[in-house]
């Protein structure tokens, strides 16, 4: 089991996919993220679809070992509000960091992202996310999109691939009737299934990169799960 520390380690948390490219794509993330915190013990596990899940990944650690759980997700749905507090409970030394969004760091992701797709002056923007079940999550995603708009200096419509409304196809429709042409900004973390499904919905406007995909992690989306981490200490 190893050697307990008195510092916590770092259990990333994604949400797990079938999808080879986006599995690495959220690997890099976390061997990044180990990099710049060399001290730390920093492991990848997962809420669903892959393996390990939370149970084994924190058993994998020493006993007693103390661990800051930061949620690889973009948005507090019910992973984050439900299954990580169920399947860490009566566990002691656990802590769970907010997730990922919404902050500015993905906003700028998002921009670094669109910028291959000159995006001009009547070009409408819509932004592309996963959707919840839970409305407070697909209110932070709508944040994002505000956020975004502010950037850009025009209004972004955002479009759900499941879950909520309005979905991505609906939203580009809508935004066709008064744009040159509609771009699609991708509020996702990585290659897999709901890209591929933006990708269909757009309906052929053109659909930028997720926020990791098969090059280096972005610095800030590195930094971004290393503030999580240190704030929770």
């Amino acid at each position: 089991m190893g050697r307990v520390t008195s510092t916590p380690a770092l259990l990333a948390i994604s949400h797990g996919t079938s999808s080879p490219a986006g599995q690495a794509a959220v690997a890099a993330l976390v061997d990044a993220v180990a990099r710049r915190l060399p001290d730390v013990a920093v492991r990848l596990g997962h809420v669903d679809v892959q393996q390990p899940d939370v149970a084994a990944s924190l058993d994998a650690l020493p006993e007693g070992q103390p661990v800051v759980i930061v949620p690889l997700l973009l948005s507090a749905g019910y992973h984050v509000r439900i299954d990580l507090r169920e399947q860490t409970a009566g566990r002691d030394g656990v802590t769970i960091t907010s997730a990922l969004g919404p902050d500015p760091r993905l906003v700028d992701g998002l921009l670094a992202r669109l910028e291959p797709l000159a995006v001009g002056a009547g070009d409408a923007v819509v932004l592309a996310v996963a959707g919840s079940s839970d409305e407070r999550a697909n209110d932070d995603c709508r944040q994002v999109g505000r956020m975004l708009g502010a950037r850009l200096g025009r209004q972004v419509e955002v479009g759900f691939l499941a879950a909520a409304d309005p979905r991505l196809d609906v939203a580009v429709a809508r935004s066709a009737a008064d744009a040159r042409r509609v771009v699609v900004a991708d509020y996702l973390l990585a290659p897999g299934y709901f890209h591929d499904l933006a990708v269909r919905l757009a309906g052929g406007a053109p659909v930028a990169r997720p926020l990791l995909d098969d090059d280096e992690p972005a610095p800030a989306l590195v930094d971004l799960v290393v503030d999580r981490y240190r704030a929770a200490l």
